[in-house]
């Protein structure tokens, strides 16, 4: 036999406060039994429906208070339920109390992680860089419109983040946004930070991953080879704004530097040594890590034809980000490169084509690059090994006869 668990909400018209504004009075009721309690939600007298059982009208204040009054009733249900698993003689005493237990310390997921994501924009460019900032933004805004769409909230507890939500949350990032596995583990591993902070400070007893797998997916990085490289360096542009964002694309060819590297590099982070070559000293925007490379001839080429171009001592015009793949797509059009090319794919052609192809130790790769493990950098070294062994079974095929030619 199933119980007959109801909740309604009733104004205490007889006490009005200071704000003119009235406390909302609780009666659950559990098979006949009844459990009332005063909540901390208030609403002006004149804005209550009785027959509706909630605010009228389209007013924000209105709509801020029935998505109170809905929070609430979801917290009771939940508490309903999570004793339903535990106690089959469940009272309505009980519902109130294990939600007047934790209305005091009831932290919510969206509220702690917006509190995280704050702490974290006061250590943007210090410790920090933009970049890791704004993906924690974006995955909160994210985690926002997930809960508002599919549990019809505008915020959680933490006792109801388990394996169904984390999944719902991995399933929505497929199917709304079309995001791939990669992306998806990026998303997922923000949101388990602040999970952890939830079980470090024992807001929960158990950790709601511990079942589900985040498992990001192997991929091989894009980049040019040697060929398709010195096309795009030989090729004549008749716009100049071509020209500008191919001579960019190339000195990072040549450097490793990323987008926001090379956009934000600056005439002092060009420093001379001691036996006449010129490098690039700079940390990297993204995590912090000391980049230091040696200026090649070709890079040295580009960075004196802008010499004194651009202001506020930035030494190349380094456009949108945005803007710069858009005429890098034109770029590959004309040289004939049939890659979808993004500005990114220069620094990994700097590690594949131009370094570790060319015998340049991996230790040496890494730390050009500012990668903070080795393990980031054999990414790279895996797809150079591949490119070895295509060109390897071409040879194969040019040898012809001559293959044949010994008999053990």
């Amino acid at each position: 036999m199933s119980d007959n668990f109801k909740i309604f909400f009733y104004p205490r018209k007889n006490y009005v406060n200071k704000n003119g504004e009235v406390s909302i009075r609780v009666f659950l009721t559990l098979n006949g039994e009844r459990a009332p309690f005063t909540s901390e939600i208030t609403t002006p007298i004149e804005l209550w429906d009785d027959e509706e059982n909630r605010a009228s009208g389209d007013s924000k204040q209105a709509l801020v208070i029935n998505e109170k009054l809905d929070d609430l009733k979801a917290e009771l249900k939940f508490h309903y339920k999570e004793l339903k698993r535990h106690d089959v003689l469940v009272t309505a005493e009980q519902i109130r109390e294990a939600y007047l237990g934790t209305t005091v310390k009831n932290y919510k997921l969206l509220e702690t992680f917006k509190e995280y994501n704050d702490s974290l924009s006061k250590r943007e460019g210090k410790d920090l860089s933009s970049a890791t900032v704004s993906k924690y933004k974006r995955t909160y805004k994210r985690l926002t419109e997930y809960i508002k769409e599919k549990h019809k909230r505008s915020d959680i507890s933490f006792r109801q983040v388990n394996y169904s939500f984390i999944k719902g949350f991995d399933d929505y990032l497929t199917t709304t946004w079309n995001c791939d596995t990669n992306t998806k583990v990026k998303y997922l591993q923000h949101v388990k930070t602040i999970v952890t902070i939830a079980r470090n400070n024992n807001w929960i007893s158990s950790d709601p991953f511990s079942n589900f797998k985040i498992k990001r997916k192997k991929s091989d990085r894009g980049y040019l080879t040697q060929d398709e490289l010195v096309a795009m360096m030989r090729k004549k542009f008749n716009v100049k704004r071509l020209e500008q964002v191919r001579d960019v694309f190339v000195f990072c060819c040549f450097t490793g530097l990323s987008y926001i590297d090379v956009k934000n590099l600056k005439n002092e982070h060009i420093q001379k040594a001691f036996d006449g070559t010129f490098w690039i000293r700079k940390k990297r925007e993204k995590t912090g890590v000391q980049s230091d490379v040696l200026m090649l001839k070709i890079a040295k080429l580009i960075l004196d034809k802008y010499k004194g171009m651009s202001g506020d001592g930035y030494v190349l015009p380094v456009i949108s980000n945005q803007n710069i793949n858009g005429y890098l797509k034109e770029i590959a059009d004309v040289c004939g490169i049939e890659k979808n090319l993004t500005f990114h794919l220069a620094r990994h052609t700097f590690a594949t084509t131009v370094t570790l192809a060319k015998g340049v130790p991996l230790e040496t790769v890494s730390k050009m690059l500012g990668h903070t493990s080795l393990k980031t950098t054999q990414i790279y070294a895996r797809i150079t090994d591949q490119k070895i062994g295509h060109d390897m079974k071409n040879l194969s095929k040019n040898l012809g006869s001559m293959g044949n030619a010994f008999k053990p």
